[in-house]
């Protein structure tokens, strides 16, 4: 993966050393122009130079000549994502993230992503996995292989297809052999830290730990789902709702192959002959807002339905997001056998 300060080029720099920037990049040729501490002073492509070389200058002259000076960009923390998906639809598809300083922080294209949530992620990844031994003797489950790659890496790539860049890891057992995996997340272009559980602390105890994160909304996801989830459209459908915290659901379908009769003092008052009954069970994915994590008790056992069921009783709003793409959880050695054969068939 190209590592974003590919597209930065020194506002010093000469046109033809921008030119060389520019091949090497391919047709992902665009640069941002910056100053010694990484701030943006404009963009530069091709069709620039061209232009400018059309008007006189030279290759040996500062690139300060030639560019543009009001490149659009996004700030980090960016809420509007309408405005990204603007973007994204008018054809820009490679642009800086500025922090609050107009200091580069990273570049987006996408050509390789799919959208830019203003979200912290954390994946729960210290479970002993228990049920898949012997397998998880010694390598952690979220480190087992689904296919090409662990099931962890699965997740952490489909969140990153989305823009997301800021993770935390919650680790327990045999964390070590996890943080030694995916280090600092450098490798991917993301910023990835660590939060070690003393003792267990339930599905979303370890969460309390955490008191920097970069945004307003926090998705926390199991290590062990492997899903197709569109995190877009969740995230779009978390804010439609002006939700508190929206939980993705797997529906389920339960057959009666039986009249079912209702009634009232023994009495037959209605009946449906062989219904089809639809439930909806926790698929382990949130989207929080991170005021509602006031509701979280400082390095205690808790988990994800504690919170939603804290919010609720103070008249929050918990909504459902219904999944209707893939989900499995790889939680037994029968879903571990059926996720290397669905791994090739689901487009993740």
């Amino acid at each position: 993966m190209r590592n974003y300060k590919d597209h930065l080029l020194l506002t010093q720099s000469t046109i033809r050393e921008a030119l060389i920037k520019l091949q090497d990049l391919a047709k992902d040729a665009i640069l941002f122009v910056v100053d010694d501490e990484d701030k943006l002073l404009g963009s530069l492509t091709d069709g620039d130079i061209r232009r400018g070389l059309i008007d006189g200058v030279e290759v040996t002259d500062n690139v300060n000549k030639i560019i543009q000076p009001n490149p659009k960009f996004i700030r980090k923390g960016e809420k509007n994502l309408e405005k990204i998906i603007e973007y994204r639809e008018g054809n820009y598809r490679i642009l800086p993230v500025l922090d609050d300083n107009n200091i580069v922080v990273t570049v987006i294209n996408f050509r390789l992503i799919r959208s830019y949530l203003p979200v912290d992620a954390v994946i729960m990844a210290g479970g002993k996995g228990t049920r898949l031994r012997p397998l998880t003797e010694h390598t952690p489950k979220p480190l087992l292989k689904v296919g090409s790659k662990p099931i962890m890496e699965h997740n952490l790539d489909r969140l990153a297809l989305y823009g997301i860049d800021d993770f935390w890891i919650s680790v327990k057992y045999l964390g070590e052999q996890i943080e030694d995996y995916f280090g600092n997340g450098s490798q991917k272009n993301i910023n990835l830290s660590y939060v070690w559980e003393d003792k267990p602390l339930g599905t979303i105890g370890a969460v309390s730990k955490i008191d920097d994160f970069s945004h307003d909304y926090v998705l926390l996801t199991n290590s062990d789902l492997l899903t197709n989830l569109d995190y877009e459209h969740f995230f779009l459908d978390f804010k439609n709702n002006d939700a508190d915290l929206a939980v993705v659901t797997i529906p389920y379908q339960v057959n009666i192959p039986y009249a079912v009769l209702e009634t009232n003092n023994g009495h037959v008052i209605n009946f449906k002959e062989k219904p089809t009954y639809t439930y909806y069970s926790n698929g382990g994915i949130y989207l929080i807002k991170k005021s509602a994590l006031k509701y979280l008790p400082k390095e205690s056992f808790f988990n994800a339905t504690d919170l939603m069921e804290k919010l609720i009783e103070d008249g929050k709003k918990v909504v459902s997001y219904p999944l209707s793409g893939y989900w499995l959880d790889v939680g037994k050695h029968e879903d571990f056998e059926k996720a290397q054969r669905d791994i090739e068939q689901i487009k993740f």
